[in-house]
């Protein structure tokens, strides 16, 4: 009893010498336990709060970025691992009535993923609809007069998420004159990701001690199957695959409207150890963090000069009331992060402060999205506010002009000085 007691209290020094979330982190998480999907949470709508903006500024162009909407994992082979798994430990009378109800659920992701690697759900295409619908009646205004210029990604998620929002901008207003467009030219722009040194750096850091955290992967198997050590030799070498598959049963469910909580099937610890570490990959890859934010953001600047290059336009009296972009959710982190964007580009977080509290899935859920409204008066002053995932978003290092409105100018020559 002695070496037991002794055992795990160097086991709870062990564990307590790792990084965990700070209690406003773990409490996010827990309020919504499907948050812990992180970039493959769906979309939030809150209620929209608008500061007024100072008078004499009236709205008149929206610059917008925004990622693909809910969509099917890239692989259903997660799904098909386990459903294999349970479906042998059920041939040989050793699973359980918690891996009956788990099988069940990989069987019903197998069928809802039909095949279609990474496809933009109805979910998706909704959470598009009503983006656009929001935007419009926020900002009516800006549609007034002026086109609406649409590219996207090539890639089929990204190309449906800009027909289903820009078919609900039309719908909104009628006669609303639009232009679509995708090809080798924008897809550069607009896919940018970070270069392979770069992943390889931040992915050393990931797989490294500091979230090298103990998972009792036992006690996982002991839910599913009677005899735990069976069910671990029928899964094989790497216990590992076996807990992974459960996350991503649970990781996409949301993405096809299904609202139960199916992280339950895994202890939270083992969550949320899952979530922080895909978290940390994230912010250290395509963020303004302290290791390697210098080396990430110069591949940023050809996407956020580009933007910079159509507001111009629009500002000089170009006749275009929005210009719509649809793509990914990396170069969406490292656009907000070039912008110098609170939670995104400031403060600038080691890995261990990131992996505690960096709050990626409220700043990068399925269908994030980046809107800069601008506004003119009569002497022709251009205020700039901006809006992640529809939120007033400030720059902390940028000297506002009034409350979340910044001086489109200010703006140009703080990116300029990158």
């Amino acid at each position: 009893m002695k070496r037991l007691l002794i055992c795990l209290f160097l086991l709870t020094l062990a564990v307590a010498s790792y990084a965990q979330l700070t209690p406003e982190m773990e409490a996010y998480l827990r309020e919504f336990p499907q948050r812990a999907a992180f970039n493959c949470h769906s979309y939030e709508f809150h209620p929209l709060k608008d500061t007024p903006a100072p008078s004499g500024f009236k709205p008149f162009y929206i610059s917008h970025y925004g990622r693909h909407g809910s969509r099917s994992h890239s692989t259903d082979e997660p799904y098909v691992l386990l459903k294999d798994w349970l479906e042998a430990a059920a041939q040989e009378g050793i699973i359980t009535a918690s891996g009956d109800s788990l099988l069940a659920c990989a069987k019903q992701m197998i069928g809802l993923h039909d095949g279609m690697d990474g496809r933009l759900t109805p979910r998706g295409a909704r959470e598009h609809e009503m983006l656009a619908r929001r935007m419009y009646n926020r900002y009516p205004r800006v549609f007034r007069h002026g086109e609406v210029h649409a590219i996207s990604s090539d890639v089929q998620r990204c190309l449906v998420s800009m027909a289903a929002f820009t078919s609900s901008l039309r719908a909104c207003k009628k006669d609303l004159v639009m232009t679509w467009d995708c090809g080798v030219k924008y897809q550069r722009i607009i896919t940018s990701n970070s270069g392979s040194a770069i992943k390889k750096k931040a992915l050393d850091v990931v797989h490294g001690p500091l979230t090298d955290i103990p998972i009792d992967t036992m006690a996982i198997f002991a839910r599913y199957f009677k005899d735990p050590q069976r069910g671990q030799a029928l899964v094989g070498e790497k216990p590992k695959y076996f807990v992974n598959a459960i996350f991503k049963v649970a990781q996409f469910a949301e993405a096809y409207d299904i609202n139960e909580n199916r992280f339950s099937f895994l202890p939270w610890e083992a969550v949320e150890t899952a979530y922080a570490r895909h978290a940390l990959n994230f912010y250290l890859a395509h963020c303004n963090s302290a290791p390697f934010g210098d080396e990430r953001m110069p591949r940023a600047r050809p996407l956020v000069m580009e933007i910079v290059r159509k507001a111009d336009e629009a500002i000089a009296g170009a006749p275009v009331a929005a210009d719509l972009i649809f793509g990914h959710d990396l170069p969406f982190l490292s656009l907000c992060s070039y912008f110098g964007l609170e939670g995104y580009g400031y403060p600038r977080l080691t890995a261990e402060e990131a992996y505690r509290s960096w709050n990626g899935v409220k700043l990068c859920p399925f269908a994030t999205n980046l809107q800069m409204v601008f506004y003119r008066n009569r002497k022709g002053v251009v205020l700039v506010k901006f809006l992640a995932n529809e939120e007033e978003t400030p720059i902390p290092e940028l000297k506002a002009y009034a409350g979340p409105y910044y001086l489109w100018d200010d703006v140009k020559e703080y990116v300029n000085n990158k």
